[in-house]
């Protein structure tokens, strides 16, 4: 049983009574004895262990990745970037949208084509991509703007074969409560899965130090969603709470990709311990892409080098694991 199913279930089962949830969730003819024997053997199956495959999200590079956009020297291609993932032995990377060519704007159908092309040639898949946006903008044309954006870039993973399309919540704004904001996140993100579903990618919701700063408030607007296209990414740097290995916990049964970083609480400190990480996603059984992404220390960004930094964090994941 995939995590969504599971999810689903056991959200609908908490909050009906029993039988009116095995009468949802099973076929007519089929036995309530019969269903859970049927969970239980798939569960089985998934718990076999957790399986996780590695990745790099491309803001690790966006220095040298916007040089390149901007035509200066040292600047590193999305191409460049595969090659390197490649380097690395890497089994998938990320791709952010914002160094496609054209910008929010989608890219050719040949430059998609091109780059799914040469990471299959390179034996890395494409675990995912993701947009800026802000569903928390209390001008509802702007947010329906951002929705049409979003929309455009789920074609775009959908056509690069990425099964999720990273989206951020957006800052709670001034005068609004966070539950009249999480309102509108709600609708915007609704809108995005149902789109997502149509084509076959999934959304994540990435808690970014923003509306979503805690496992409460992920889950909570997850369950007011309700969709099984709609997850979290988890971004282990913006759990801004005094224990964010609690929240990390908390919100793996809804991971649908995650953003490992060097150090914890928004760069302020500490760095991330990644044997007590690596314990908790292996005793969750997440199964999926789990993607590093370096940043520059703050006020030291112009001794930022990725291509030292992302080796360093990679392995310190490897040996972990």
């Amino acid at each position: 049983m995939t995590k969504f199913h599971r999810r689903g279930f056991l959200k609908g089962a908490a909050a009906l009574p029993l039988g009116i949830a095995i009468n949802n969730f099973s076929p007519k003819n089929v036995s309530a004895e019969t269903l859970f024997t049927s969970m239980g053997s798939l569960n089985a199956a998934v718990k076999s262990g957790a399986k996780i495959k590695l990745s790099v999200n491309a803001w690790s590079y966006y220095v040298p990745l916007y040089k390149y956009i901007n035509g200066e020297s040292g600047g590193m291609s999305l191409f460049n970037m595969l090659e390197e993932a490649a380097r690395l032995d890497l089994d998938a990377v990320d791709p952010t949208g914002y160094f496609f060519p054209g910008y929010p704007e989608v890219p050719e159908t040949s430059f998609i084509n091109k780059f799914k092309k040469r990471a299959f040639q390179l034996g890395l898949d494409i675990s995912g991509t993701g947009i800026r946006n802000d569903f928390a903008n209390p001008d509802k044309e702007k947010r329906r703007a951002d929705i049409k954006l979003a929309k455009k870039w789920i074609e775009v993973a959908s056509e690069m074969g990425a099964p999720v399309l990273r989206v951020f919540a957006g800052r709670q704004p001034d005068g609004y409560t966070w539950d009249e904001t999480a309102e509108w996140m709600a609708e915007a993100l609704s809108i995005c899965t149902y789109h997502g579903e149509r084509h076959g990618v999934v959304i994540g919701v990435q808690n970014h130090g923003d509306m979503l700063k805690s496992a409460d408030e992920v889950i909570k607007i997850l369950n007011m969603v309700n969709s099984e296209w709609l997850g979290t990414i988890v971004d282990t740097g913006f759990f801004l709470t005094d224990d964010p290995y609690e929240d990390i916990e908390r919100v793996i049964p809804y991971a649908v990709n995650w953003q490992v970083k060097k150090l914890l609480s928004d760069r302020k400190g500490p760095e991330i311990n990644m044997k007590k990480l690596v314990k908790i996603i292996m005793a969750s059984q997440y199964r999926g892409y789990v993607p590093v992404e370096t940043l520059p220390t703050p006020g030291k960004e112009d001794e930022y080098d990725a291509l030292a930094e992302v080796p360093v964090l990679l392995g310190k994941l490897r040996k972990a694991l």
